[in-house]
């Protein structure tokens, strides 16, 4: 605006008596300054808000660099292990054949979905196109659900281990472990051909002409991608939502028997402990309680994502902290896993990180 005294001298005599021309330029001189004044005012404020909104993309940004390097340092050294472990016995146990396995899934799921997350916090965006996009969804999805496919197994095959000879389990306590490795191949090949269904159904449909399946593009910051109709989300819940939600049930399920055994063995043998000075759990139920704690992990940090899931659908524009939360959990149990299997045994942490000593209390199951 033109201060007051602009209008003042414009109404004074020596302004009547001066020329209009030098009128106009001393006029257009004063708003020129107080115009320049107010926008480097405007300016200064512009790169202060800048300032504070790039100072919080570079925390978050540390903090996803942080979690994807501890899990993928976790993730691979507990690989390592036990590739080297069969390597030199030719043969690993039920157990460590699923957790290998889980394994593996998290350290899909870590390098397709950190990797190019962190990527995109440190401003290196867009560095896929749509069919590399694609591909990395897949990724995802399949390391997502064999994540959930081995973690139930586990949860299953331990409560099957666990449970007493006289009980309906007793005949699958001998089957099992000739099953585990057929289950795992059956997990893989569904969930190789089940996520590559929805990606072939929106490239048939797409191809076809007059078609207008599209509806939006989705920016994710390392790569953008289009929605589609009803009908492909129909099929996702079917064939992807409806089946992880099953496995899920089926684990807390499996948790909720183990944990109703261990009730009833640790009355059976109290007895026992109390006739030691140095009572100690038995093998079996370490073990037990070893797989409580990973399942109840995985639920945990799978309803979480899933609560932060559907606030995303049904927002038309997430704010940030919501979408970085999401991020930022959904990653979660993939990098806290590996240190979880390695507190199952110690000798693992002091194979894994040969350099650190006592990573965990000794406990070899």
């Amino acid at each position: 605006m033109i201060s007051e005294h602009l209008v003042k001298r414009a109404n004074s005599p020596d302004n009547r008596k001066a020329s209009s021309e030098d009128f106009y330029f001393s006029l257009r001189g004063t708003v020129y300054k107080e115009m320049k004044s107010e926008n480097g005012s405007h300016n200064l404020k512009t790169n202060i808000l800048n300032d504070r909104i790039g100072s919080r993309d570079l925390t978050m940004a540390i903090i996803f660099l942080s979690q994807m390097t501890v899990g993928i340092l976790g993730n691979f050294a507990l690989l390592r292990h036990y590739v080297f472990h069969y390597h030199m016995k030719g043969r690993l146990r039920c157990t460590e054949l699923i957790l290998m396995h889980l394994i593996i899934a998290n350290s899909l799921v870590m390098l397709s979905k950190g990797v190019p997350k962190t990527l995109a916090a440190f401003e290196v965006k867009d560095i896929f196109n749509e069919f590399g996009c694609k591909l990395l969804f897949y990724v995802q999805r399949v390391g997502r659900g064999m994540s959930i496919g081995s973690t139930c197994l586990l949860s299953v095959f331990q409560t099957i281990v666990i449970s007493p000879m006289n009980s309906c389990w007793k005949d699958l306590k001998v089957k099992a472990p000739k099953y585990i490795g057929l289950s795992i191949s059956l997990f893989w090949i569904i969930y190789l051909i089940v996520n590559l269904i929805i990606p072939m159904y929106v490239l048939s449909v797409s191809g076809k002409p007059g078609s207008q399946n599209i509806t939006k593009n989705r920016d994710y910051g390392y790569c953008s991608t289009s929605d589609h109709d009803t009908l492909s989300e129909s099929l996702y819940v079917i064939l992807i939502v409806f089946p992880e939600i099953s496995l899920t049930g089926l684990m807390i399920w499996a948790s909720s028997s183990m944990v109703f055994i261990l009730h009833r063995h640790k009355q059976q043998v109290e007895y026992i402990h109390r006739a030691n000075h140095f009572p100690r759990s038995s093998v079996e139920s370490r073990a037990t309680q070893s797989t409580l704690a990973m399942v109840s992990t995985f639920v945990s940090f799978y309803f979480l994502s899933s609560i932060f899931h559907v606030c995303i659908a049904f927002k038309d524009n997430p704010s940030w902290l919501l979408m970085n939360t999401n991020k930022l959990v959904s990653e979660c149990f993939p990098t806290v896993s590996p240190f979880l299997i390695m507190r199952r045994d110690s000798t693992v942490s002091r194979l894994c990180f040969p350099g650190i000593k006592n990573i965990f209390p000794s406990r070899k199951l």
